[in-house]
């Protein structure tokens, strides 16, 4: 078999410490690998690089398209980028996939049946960063939501279950309030679902269905969600697991894969053989599968199964009673090599297809342009102090050939007319300006009210313009 060229970057903290453990069981296992090694995280932050990663670096992802990647430390203070975010985004790695598996009895959880994988939007929601101070009182970050983000998220986590054996996906979303953005993640969730008869599907929304995530895990198989709710719960699940330590994680793309443990650099144990490098094997182990290794991933998952059955625990992990040895990072490596070739005789064993990795990449393609038609404006104003009443009262006198203020809304709530007088109110007020019956509004009607608004001496900080798409209202009714 050719060598499969790699990146691989050791990190921070204690990531050469369990990156070397992790290379020497690859090794041993028979693994047919060409590493090419990077230097990124904090020593470069340092020199100046604002990402963490200096151009060759990139030179040599590019080239292999694979990156095996240790925790990095972010040196503190302002001015520094996500490593991980600018990966993602810059590969467009829009999956996120977080194994996590319960190792009852010899790994100390209260659901020793769970057994499930969440995959998580990787690109999108709140974490376009996209963040504004409007006001003395008001901030906002904007949730982005995409259509063809959501279809490729949502068709790979099918693609993985059909790939992987599992029976059912689930969808995690908070429609019932957020009805544009989640509501077109659950959309597309259910057009796609379709496509796949031969797996279950639901639906549940966020709040309970984090709750049964987190009280019965094991009714769960493969689960997918937006990015925010995916990065809570995928942390959630892994200490439910037993120890977040033994997380593996892979983000996908359909040109570039990164592989990583999901815990951080631990700066407080490096350089003391205690860390535990299992996050980081089974990381790997995924890595193997995607390039084509199934039969190396399975050795060593199996020889790393045997090792945590046979009670040989680093110190995370480590119970008085139920572990047998207590071992550093190492001596760890070691066990799972000495028991490379066996198989548990307890735990689960695994067993990958060799078209485990073969997971369709579609390019997305829109569909039908729906005809789009504005029909009013929502105007965001930085004013007060003052009373509802008196907002509306004067925007009433200001309007365009029929463009006039329809409602007033603070914090989603509305306050005019007809507002509560209890309603407490902020000083960032949405104006919402239509035409009688919903009739079409032009773009310059648009831009001459907001030049009225400004010289009565408002201060206009955000405008929305409302559309319907086929006549469908692509914004949120304002109600109360």
């Amino acid at each position: 078999m050719a060598k499969t060229p790699i990146t691989v970057a050791y990190g921070d903290g204690i990531g050469p410490e369990i990156m070397t453990a992790t290379l020497r069981i690859l090794e041993a296992a028979g693994a047919e690998l060409d590493l090419e090694t990077v230097e990124i995280g904090e020593k470069v932050y340092k020199r100046g690089i604002d990402n963490g990663m200096d151009p060759k670096a990139w030179d040599s992802v590019r080239r292999t398209r694979v990156l095996l990647k240790a925790p990095i430390t972010t040196p503190q203070g302002g001015g520094y980028k996500s490593l991980n975010v600018t990966l993602r985004k810059a590969l467009n790695l829009y999956a996120n996939v977080r194994p996590t598996v319960a190792y009852s009895p010899f790994v100390e959880t209260t659901h020793p049946k769970m057994d499930l994988v969440i995959i998580r939007e990787n690109e999108e929601d709140l974490y376009a960063g996209i963040e504004h101070r409007q006001t003395q009182q008001v901030y906002q970050c904007l949730k982005l939501i995409t259509q063809p983000g959501s279809e490729r998220v949502i068709r790979y986590a099918f693609d993985y279950a059909r790939a992987n054996g599992r029976k059912k996906v689930t969808c995690f979303v908070k429609d019932n309030i957020m009805k544009f953005t989640d509501g077109l993640f659950h959309k597309e969730f259910e057009r796609i679902a379709a496509e796949y008869p031969d797996l279950e599907h639901e639906t549940l929304i966020v709040d309970i269905g984090a709750a049964r995530l987190a009280n019965m895990p094991e009714r769960f198989d493969v689960v997918v969600m937006p990015n925010l709710y995916g990065d809570i719960l995928s942390d959630v699940t892994a200490e439910l697991s037993g120890s977040v330590g033994l997380a593996p994680s892979a983000n996908i793309g359909d040109g570039f894969a990164m592989f990583e443990a999901i815990h951080g650099s631990a700066p407080d144990i490096a350089g003391q053989n205690i860390a535990n490098p299992s996050g980081l094997l089974l990381a790997a182990v995924m890595m193997l599968i995607h390039i084509g290794q199934p039969a190396v991933a399975e050795k060593v998952h199996l020889a790393w199964l045997r090792t945590i059955e046979d009670g040989i625990h680093t110190r995370d992990i480590y119970r008085e009673g139920s572990s047998k040895k207590l071992v550093g990072t190492d001596a760890f490596a070691d066990a799972v090599i000495e028991r490379l070739g066996e198989r548990p005789q307890i735990l689960k064993p695994v067993s990958y297809r060799q078209d485990a990795a073969s997971i369709a990449r579609r390019t997305w393609q829109p569909g039908p342009k729906a005809e789009k038609q504005l029909v009013g404006v929502d105007v965001f104003l930085d004013w007060g102090p003052g009373a509802p009443d008196d907002l509306g009262s004067r925007l009433s006198q200001i309007h365009v050939n029929g463009l006039r203020l329809e409602v007033i809304t603070n914090r989603g709530i509305k306050v005019w007319p007809n507002g509560l007088p209890e309603t407490f109110c902020t000083d960032h007020w949405r104006c919402r300006f239509r035409k009688e019956g919903g009739a079409p509004v032009q773009a310059a009607e648009v831009v001459e009210l907001q030049r009225r608004i400004v010289d009565a001496g408002f201060d206009v900080i955000k405008t929305e313009n409302l559309y319907t798409f086929d006549g469908v209202p692509g914004f949120s009714a304002v109600h109360g």
